[in-house]
């Protein structure tokens, strides 16, 4: 997981695009994943940037194979 960082109990990346457009059409592609995954990520999105804070609530707050497995996910449609 390249640029994944582990913080705070999370995991945290941000990607950076050319525009907002890019930027929406990523966040679509994670979304369908994400909800196909069950499994949603804390996110936000201002112009071209989208950042993510990946963990689990239903194991305590912690990072579990789940937010890797949605982390590696992520880095495929990027």
């Amino acid at each position: 997981m390249m640029d994944w960082k582990e913080e705070n109990n999370k995991l945290v990346k941000t990607y950076i695009f050319s525009d907002f457009n890019e930027a929406f059409g990523f966040m679509t592609r994670v979304a369908l994943i994400a909800e196909k995954m069950d499994h949603h990520p804390f996110w936000t999105n201002v112009y071209n940037r989208v950042s993510f804070e990946l963990n689990t609530h239903d194991a305590g707050g912690i990072v579990t194979e789940k937010d890797r497995a949605l982390a590696k996910a992520i880095d495929r449609v990027a």
